[in-house]
């Protein structure tokens, strides 16, 4: 075989392993790891199994705070055709997470028109802890790097191209990110900053492409008019619970704005290579979201980029020379910046790996240019230092791979923190519950979900479970006293004595099952 055939038949038997890599990590113990089924998810399952239940698909889901519904609607469709199981359950983030490596290493391509480099985003994404965490929970925000990378792949592909289609597609891609996650609400400002880029790059752009530009916001506002009419007829569901952790809230900022914005900013910025998220569901505590060596390719990716976008800026305005890299720099640097904004903006445990997950493909994209640099310099030297150089990136590949999947199988999966940050119990119960005779009822007493004064509805498949808050002890009413069980997800000592006297028969028995989790049966 000619070797010209060869390289363009190994880039792409590359990316088909760096796939099939990145469904091993996302799907490898699901049902494990992480530990547990969060409140959170469980709502979302809940929504999902009362959708399929009625027929009422909703735009948005004004539960626990209010959520888009898209991320609900899709897990209804899983349920549907696949059955209720925490798989189903993740089969959404578990696929958005997948086709974004995807995405990454298409737009990296598209951007850059270095297989190589765009290969190298791609595998990073496969493997990132931060990437493959958020894309093994049941969480609505996974959705938005999926819909950023791939509505930017086809509008770069259309500017190549000049073809309407292209930026149809990336126009109905981008609508559709309202219905992912509140964060993205930020993104047209990444639009508007690009099409200033496209206008100082390119002669003539506005006269050459404004029907594509037409195309592509129509098609935007049909994708994101079922939303927008939705907060039009509830204007309460657009302010959700933002304003009550912005930074602009005099509670939160206790009259010191500026100083607050700092310090949240000043947050969201170390959590790449010094301090992470503390938070154990979100991060493994204290270390930075990024490993050592993805972190140091970051900061040389992002401080050449910004070099080259101020340089490529002074001269388009100082000599007015048009260079169309400006546009690529333009998108990592401002798409970067931008989806840093609904971290920093709310002064609520910052720093935070979720709010910033819009950031994720920008900040792979910048770390493989950094390693793309590291083996450019290389091809100026030697035959045989450019072996060695090679055989160095690929041995950083396969370290950082293994350092990840360590990271979160071995240890992060394993540690009674993950445990509790996962409300291991609640997951714990429903297997329980699973595992028991059908008509034996069951009744559930938590305290979870305070912010909506309701329990919070444990993800299991039994739908013959009824739950209570430690207050409301007095409701449960067994048809059968001779066929029932009380479960408590926690130490509700005056609860338990309550029980005990409506129910002497019943023995109280303490649980406690690996990774912290423990709670408490009368039976």
């Amino acid at each position: 075989m000619p070797k010209s055939k060869n390289k363009k038949i190994l880039p792409f038997i590359i990316l088909i392993l760096i796939m099939a890599l990145a469904v091993f990590f996302r799907t490898y113990h699901i049902n494990t790891a992480p530990p547990g089924i969060y409140p959170d998810e469980a709502v979302n399952a809940q929504d999902a199994i009362n959708a399929n239940a009625s027929g009422h698909y909703q735009w948005f889901y004004a539960a626990n705070n209010g959520r888009e519904g898209l991320e609900m609607n899709l897990t209804a469709l899983a349920f549907k055709l696949f059955g209720i199981s925490i798989f189903s359950l993740k089969l959404t983030d578990m696929i958005a997470g997948t086709l974004t490596v995807l995405g990454m290493y298409l737009l990296t391509n598209e951007l850059f028109d270095k297989k190589r480099m765009a290969l190298i985003a791609a595998f990073l994404t496969a493997v990132s802890f931060w990437a493959v965490n958020f894309s093994r929970m049941a969480f609505r925000a996974n959705l938005l790097p999926t819909v950023l990378v791939f509505s930017f792949y086809f509008l770069f592909r259309g500017i190549r191209t000049r073809k309407f289609l292209d930026f149809a597609i990336s126009g109905f891609i981008f609508g559709i990110g309202v219905h992912t996650y509140i964060a993205f609400r930020i993104a047209p400002a990444i639009m508007v900053a690009l099409l200033l880029s496209f206008v100082l790059s390119r002669k003539n752009f506005l006269k050459e492409y404004w029907k594509h530009i037409i195309i592509f916001i129509f098609l935007t506002f049909i994708s994101a008019a079922p939303m927008l009419y939705t907060f039009y007829a509830h204007p309460e569901y657009f302010s959700s619970r933002t304003s009550e952790i912005s930074v602009f809230n005099s509670a939160v900022n206790h009259g010191h704005l500026v100083t607050t914005i700092l310090k949240t900013f000043g947050l969201s910025l170390l959590k790449y290579n010094f301090i992470g998220d503390q938070n154990w569901r979100q991060n493994f505590p204290p270390y930075p979201i990024l490993d050592p060596l993805t972190g140091l390719a970051f900061l040389l990716g992002i401080i050449y980029v910004a070099m080259e976008l101020v340089r490529l800026s002074a001269l388009r305005l100082a000599h007015k020379i048009k260079d169309v890299r400006l546009d690529a720099y333009v998108l990592l640097i401002v798409w970067f910046f931008v989806m840093l904004v609904p971290e920093f903006l709310a002064d609520e445990g910052n720093p935070h790996a979720l709010r910033s997950i819009g950031t994720l493909p920008a900040v792979m994209i910048l770390a493989a240019m950094g390693f793309e640099l590291f083996l450019e310099r290389s091809e100026k030297s030697s035959r045989f230092f450019k072996k060695i150089m090679a055989t160095i990136l690929i041995a950083m590949m396969l370290s950082i791979g293994i350092f990840n999947y360590v990271k979160y199988f071995v240890v992060w999966a394993n540690k009674d923190a993950a445990g509790y940050a996962f409300d291991k119990n609640l997951t714990d119960i429903a297997r329980k519950i699973q595992s028991m005779p059908r008509q034996e009822e069951k009744f559930v007493v938590t305290s979870y979900n305070t912010l909506e004064n309701e329990p919070i509805r444990i993800f299991t498949l039994n739908d013959d479970v009824n739950f209570y808050l430690p207050n409301q002890t007095d409701q449960i009413a067994p048809r059968d006293p001779k066929s029932f069980a009380i479960f408590l997800t926690g130490n509700y000592q005056d609860a338990a004595v309550a029980l005990k006297q409506r129910f002497p028969q019943l023995s109280l028995q303490e649980v406690n099952n690996s990774l912290g989790s423990v709670y408490y049966i009368l039976k």
